[in-house]
């Protein structure tokens, strides 16, 4: 059974720092391009990170780079987003997500609000 967990959200000053975690399950995960995602009700979900199978290569929507960092251990079948210098406009419901195309898998999210 294929599970993606996510944790580490919660409620963060603006300024502040989280690192989320997302652990996974049933699935190769060294195989796979990890990446998060955040939504905000009523807009579409975009893409914040991602970093690829392999090399490890990574990229950052425009709004975090320099602020946020994906990083991955293949090992603890894990990835992480560490957030830095975090912003209201950073409040969202953050997803992960494992792909190799044609398959896509995501977890069940974790809330993240920057709020004083």
């Amino acid at each position: 059974q294929v599970q993606l967990v996510e944790s580490g959200g919660g409620l963060v000053q603006p300024g502040g720092s989280l690192t989320l975690s997302c652990t996974a399950s049933g699935f190769t995960f060294s195989s796979y391009a990890m990446s998060w995602y955040r939504q905000v009700l009523g807009k579409e979900r975009e893409l914040v990170a991602a970093i690829a199978s392999g090399v490890a290569l990574t990229n950052y929507a425009d709004s975090v780079k320099g602020r946020f960092t994906i990083s991955r251990d293949n090992a603890e079948k894990t990835v992480y987003l560490r957030m830095n210098s975090l912003k209201p406009e950073d409040t969202a419901v953050y997803y992960c997500k494992a792909a190799r195309k044609p398959i896509a898998y995501w977890g069940q999210g974790t809330q993240v609000t920057v709020s004083s």
